[in-house]
């Protein structure tokens, strides 16, 4: 699971993530803007949102996040009061925790969050476009019923844009759930990969690029 951590008080930053991680949360990063987090989003399974931000008021935040992305967010807040708890639910918080956090209850939170999301989002098997089957399960890929050989990063690029059919998928998020990192090397290796899977299954149009931003698997 990969978390980042939306706060500005570089303390308070760095004894959650350093409690998280004794929680066996090992993916963590940590932003101070939440601008920052608003281009990031689709990199990450989970957000740890604080409300007091420099640059937006983290309710705005939340709302923008929320016209984009159903990303499971748990707010920390200084205020537990009602009003406030309510108006973080109802602008898209799944779940809340004032602080300052107990770690251990921020672990079991985010645990339990993002289980409620994964658990409503429908499980692919197969996804099949035109003559091209991906049968996710058994990792294997078919193209006018003949078996495509794939290497593992080939087939990891070609599953993350396929459990996305449709739907246009930033650069990132494949560097992301394929190589862990983004760094020029993955970068460049997703670029060598990608046209060694393209070249492999060799159906024109089948896999779009959206420059500036990612690629698309045709529905």
């Amino acid at each position: 699971m990969r978390v980042v951590l939306v706060e500005d008080d570089a303390g308070m930053a760095e004894a959650v993530i350093d409690g998280l991680r004794a929680h066996g949360f090992h993916a963590i990063d940590h932003l101070s803007h939440g601008l920052d987090l608003l281009t990031s989003h689709t990199v990450y399974d989970a957000v740890i949102l604080d409300l007091g931000l420099p640059d937006v008021n983290g309710y705005l935040v939340l709302r923008q996040l929320r016209k984009v992305s159903d990303v499971p967010v748990v707010v920390l807040t200084a205020e537990g009061d009602e009003v406030a708890v309510v108006s973080c639910l109802r602008a898209g918080a799944d779940d809340y925790i004032v602080k300052p956090p107990r770690v251990g209850e921020l672990a079991a939170r985010l645990e339990a969050v993002v289980r409620r999301r994964r658990a409503t989002e429908p499980k692919l098997s197969v996804v099949v476009t035109g003559d091209v089957m991906v049968d996710l399960a058994a990792r294997s890929v078919e193209v006018a019923g003949a078996a495509i050989s794939l290497t593992q990063k080939e087939f990891a690029v070609a599953r993350v844009l396929a459990e996305h059919a449709g739907v246009a998928v930033p650069r990132d998020k494949i560097i992301a759930e394929v190589w862990g990192e983004k760094t020029s090397s993955t970068s460049r290796s997703l670029d060598v990969h990608m046209g060694a899977l393209r070249a492999k299954l060799n159906r024109p149009g089948l896999i779009t690029t959206i420059h500036g931003f990612g690629y698309r698997w045709s529905h």
